[in-house]
């Protein structure tokens, strides 16, 4: 079965801003913002463009995903749209077939940021992932959101 998952979220942050520190430098970054949960994100392959792999080290805490490693399928700096695929770990291989997500940033009128999130994915069994699955992943995509525009509130200079 498939089904797709939708957020968004609002930020003071401009694109551009949001986009170099959660994207473009999210590798360096969210080690540093999340340790907690990451202690590093590595390239397997790439160079941090399209078709680049990339691991994620999970800190013990969330050690019943294991690793997880993604593919970088679109990264549109223009249209500030990124769109990966986790190849390994997190749910795929327990309860998903596939995952897929794609991040949209857009520009608001008063300056800052609207951000949107697709999630596609396809499950192993016949059933859909839970209310409460769902609820961890945007969960998680909003603490990355709000690490990375906490940080660039309290560091004005940063990747402007």
């Amino acid at each position: 079965m498939s089904e797709t998952i939708v957020d968004e979220y609002s930020s003071p942050i401009s694109v551009e801003r949001l986009w170099r520190a959660g994207v473009c430098d999210f590798k360096n970054l969210m080690p540093k913002l999340l340790p907690q949960v990451l202690s590093s994100i590595e390239f397997l392959g790439g160079d941090g463009g399209v078709g680049t792999i990339q691991q994620y080290k999970l800190i013990k805490a969330n050690e019943q995903f294991g690793d997880v490693k993604d593919r970088i399928e679109v990264i549109d700096h223009k249209n500030h749209i990124f769109k990966y695929s986790v190849i390994e770990g997190g749910l795929v291989g327990l309860k998903l077939k596939s995952f897929v997500a794609e991040i949209t940033l857009n520009s608001t009128r008063e300056g800052g940021c609207l951000a949107k999130m697709k999630i596609e994915y396809e499950s192993l069994e016949d059933s859909l992932l839970s209310e409460e699955e769902i609820t961890r992943i945007k969960d998680g995509n909003l603490a990355i959101m709000k690490a990375t525009e906490g940080y660039l509130l309290a560091n004005p200079d940063a990747y402007a």
